[in-house]
């Protein structure tokens, strides 16, 4: 009788040790939400599209979080692209207008600061923006947002991964990152969101999750965020250097050699017209260091950091690049210029009937183009001048009355100057081919 009056005794300390337990890890959770909840912002920007050369507005929704005094906000870059007005929801339900300050499509990642002036309450709240480094597998997070819309919901789940890679080309999903990966819910208008740890620090910003998936989300280090915020806040854009190469992990290359032991980062792809081809850089040479820092990509979760390193070089400030070629060390010079393309906002031609925008990688590859130099029709309306005229998406405009353009901002300038003449000629690229189109105002009479 003794021992089952220990064993109710034990159980019930059990039972009430468990339950203990379950308070104060409830308790933690509630702590954590009301740390950075207060934070949270519901953004609805209002975004320039355009369809068949015509400009139209629609709009979107996002999530962001409040991490300065002075009203920035962490978001998407993909939240507030080409948003001409944003309007932000605070979680005291106040609705005021923002500003984006600026944002990095290579990163995903935007800032956005609040009209304070329109601000009705006393004082902000901000959240403390922690270290993803000290991330751990199967630590528990919470996910804030407003998924579909649903504005100050909050998800929990583990991080089931913090080195996620995803692969690509060209325009490539995250070319300087590894990514959060996490079971929390993560949907549509979660984007730009925290993701937070149980002691109320910010350690990633949502970015996506996947289509038809059981909560298979995904963050971006709130160390690479802050670094990007940093940079945006302080110089408006973010500026990087370009040498002109495309990196391979080493595992099978130095499997093939024969060599264990073989540390570096393969060369895939050479660009034309770059720093690295003048370097005379060549597909299948192993780079070995970058000046004094060693280079090693065993697989391909390591090529992020690589593409960084190089991404971070002073621009025009020449580098030591030392590499293996056939079993011989080699030294190159190599000197690094700015990224030849951004990403920009699209430019509508009303006169001509067309939207025009900067060049990207996509368009530069696949138009054959023998420079960086130019403009590409995004779209073209029908029966306008320049729809008249043949001129077709995807053509890049050269040249306007044989003035060179460059970027965006010189055909802005040249199309003022010229849009109101009867006839224009354009010197169009199509496919490596060159063509002369003339816009004309009016159309000729029978």
């Amino acid at each position: 009788m003794k021992k089952l009056a220990v064993i109710f005794l034990l159980s019930g300390l059990l039972s009430v040790t468990a339950q203990q337990a379950g308070s104060h890890f409830q308790q933690e959770i509630y702590q954590a939400r009301d740390k950075v909840l207060p934070a949270l912002v519901h953004i609805q920007p209002i975004i320039s599209v355009y369809t068949s050369g015509e400009k139209q507005h629609t709009t979107v929704t996002g999530s962001g979080v409040i991490f300065s005094p002075k009203g920035y906000v962490l978001t998407n870059h993909h939240v507030v692209e080409n948003a001409e007005k944003v309007w932000c929801t605070l979680s005291n339900k106040e609705r005021i207008t923002a500003r984006v300050v600026g944002s990095d499509p290579e990163t995903d990642i935007a800032v956005i600061q609040l009209n304070l002036e329109e601000l009705k309450a006393d004082s902000l709240p901000y959240a403390r923006l922690g270290n993803s480094d000290s991330l751990q597998v199967g630590q528990l997070v919470l996910a804030l947002g407003s998924p579909l819309g649903l504005s100050r919901s909050v998800s929990m789940g583990v991080v089931s991964s913090i080195d996620r890679y995803f692969p690509g080309s060209g325009s490539k999903i995250s070319p300087y990152n590894l990514w959060i990966q996490t079971d929390a819910a993560i949907n549509p208008g979660n984007s730009g969101g925290p993701l937070i740890n149980l002691n109320g620090e910010v350690i990633g910003i949502n970015a996506r999750g996947v289509f038809l998936a059981e909560n298979l989300g995904f963050a971006i280090p709130i160390n690479l965020a802050r670094e990007i915020a940093t940079k945006i806040i302080q110089k408006k854009n973010v500026k990087r250097a370009w040498v002109g190469l495309e990196f391979q992990e080493i595992h099978d290359f130095k499997e093939y050699l024969g060599k264990p032991d073989f540390r570096g980062v393969l060369v895939a792809e050479v660009f034309p017209r770059s720093p690295a081809q003048a370097a005379g850089i060549q597909p299948g040479d192993v780079l070995l260091k970058l000046n004094n820092h060693p280079l090693h990509a065993e697989y391909e979760e390591n090529l992020p950091a690589i593409r960084k390193l190089f991404a971070d070089l002073p621009i025009g400030k020449p580098a030591t690049l030392t590499l293996w070629r056939n079993g011989k060390i080699l030294r190159k010079k190599i000197t690094p210029i700015e990224e030849p393309f951004h990403t920009s906002t699209e430019f509508e031609a009303t006169a001509w009937g067309m939207v025009v925008n900067n060049l990207n990688w996509d368009v530069y590859q696949a138009e054959r183009l023998p420079d960086f130099n130019g403009v590409y029709v995004v779209g073209v309306k029908t029966g306008e001048p320049a729809d008249r005229a043949d001129i077709s998406t995807n053509d890049v405009i050269r040249s306007v009355d044989g003035r060179p353009i460059h970027n965006l901002d010189d055909f802005k300038q040249v199309y003022q100057t010229v849009k109101d003449k009867p006839l224009v000629l354009l010197e169009v690229m199509n496919r490596g081919i060159i063509y002369y189109k003339v816009i004309k105002l009016s159309e000729t009479p029978n």
